[in-house]
């Protein structure tokens, strides 16, 4: 192929700023808060799991006191209304009256096993509230964390687009009177190996950084001008100037 020597040092200009846009969308899609921001998204998903459970059981915990309360509360208005039938009176029957001693010996009993019963499920719905409480901390300091991390994320993808949309409004002008058949070996390039030209410098190619063995070199030294040279070892165009060192 050939192409005018002015117009293979342009192909560097239009290999830079796509070399450049290359950059800026890798650079984009690798921010370091991106990786942050995937990473507490998983952990806020699970802790919202987490709080589900933890609520269900403060829920289910809070019922069961509720129903220890109220047995409790039961067994002592028992004993408080036999208690007050003996003490005004009421039972004289010594049978009766000594039944019911035995009774209230019962309800003190039962009400001590209530007590404790209460006391364990006070202590469960305490141990399981504080569980739910953390669980909403963290999840409020991730939200708060969340919240920076997008933002200083979209502020510094509103700074690459930026750049990205400069390059891409001189890549227009880059290109502009190029040959066609120049550009489509390009871009064919540009796509199978990332970088489409390269300058040869110092008898090493720009792109694959292979130094030229000296039979290529002479090869290369006696093209014309206007020959589209390629390296043979990447394929890429290679742009000769004064730094090549033929």
């Amino acid at each position: 192929m050939k192409a005018d020597p002015t117009h293979q040092l342009k192909l560097l200009d239009v290999a830079e700023l796509d070399s450049r846009a290359t950059q800026l969308r890798h650079q984009r899609a690798h921010l370091p808060e991106l990786a942050e921001i995937a990473a507490l998204e998983a952990e806020r998903t699970e802790i919202t799991d987490q709080v589900r459970d933890a609520r269900i059981v403060v829920d289910d915990l809070t019922v069961e006191q509720t129903k220890a309360d109220r047995e409790v509360e039961q067994v002592k208005t028992r004993r408080e209304r036999d208690r007050n039938r003996m003490d005004t009176g009421q039972v004289t029957n010594p049978k009766d009256l000594e039944r019911m001693q035995h009774e209230l010996v019962s309800l003190e009993r039962r009400i001590t096993t209530l007590e404790d019963a209460e006391l364990e499920v006070m202590e469960a719905l305490e141990q399981a509230q504080q569980v739910l409480d953390a669980l909403g901390i963290r999840a409020d300091d991730i939200d708060a964390k969340l919240g920076e991390l997008v933002t200083a994320r979209d502020e510094k993808r509103v700074g690459i687009d930026a750049s990205l949309d400069e390059v891409t409004a001189a890549r227009g002008p880059a290109t502009e009177g190029m040959p066609e058949d120049l550009m489509a070996l390009y871009e064919r390039l540009r796509e199978q190996k990332g970088i489409g030209a390269a300058l040869l410098r110092a008898r090493q190619c720009g792109g694959c950084n292979m130094t030229l063995d000296a039979s290529e070199l002479s090869r290369i030294r006696s093209a014309d001008a206007d020959e589209v040279i390629r390296c043979e070892e990447c394929q890429r165009i290679l742009v000769r100037t004064d730094e090549s060192g033929l």
